[in-house]
């Protein structure tokens, strides 16, 4: 099962021009599911980096703006959007010119796959 579901994650991962990189992590940044192209940006893919969604979401609740659902994040040559589905958190790291639209939207094409993978989180 494991193949089929990286497999279609590389699939969604080619559809958009300048997406370097899927990942579905735990709230600590810990990698469930990796799919990169060559050129992904290693430091943007490493848990110390990933883990800083929580933190992020958790600043936000306390300033009173309600529960985080997205997170986007536009650097001078890469993009990070990360969205809420926690226990897990979808990262998406591409170019600067990436459509970041195209990015939100790709959360309903990974939804089904999230079930299995959030009770292998909770179970762990």
């Amino acid at each position: 099962m494991t193949e089929d579901v990286k497999k279609y994650v590389q699939q969604l991962l080619n559809r958009i021009d300048g997406l370097y990189c899927i990942l579905i992590t735990d709230r600590d940044g810990v990698p469930v599911l990796k799919v990169a192209a060559d050129n992904a940006p290693e430091l943007g893919m490493r848990t110390s980096f990933l883990s800083t969604f929580g933190m992020a979401t958790d600043q936000g609740g306390k300033l009173g703006l309600g529960k985080n659902k997205a997170l986007v994040c536009i650097y001078s040559t890469y993009q990070v959007v990360q969205i809420n589905k926690l226990p897990l958190v979808l990262s998406f790291i591409g170019s600067v010119n990436c459509n970041t639209g195209q990015i939100l939207l790709m959360e309903e094409q990974i939804e089904p796959l999230l079930s299995d993978l959030k009770v292998a989180v909770a179970d762990s």
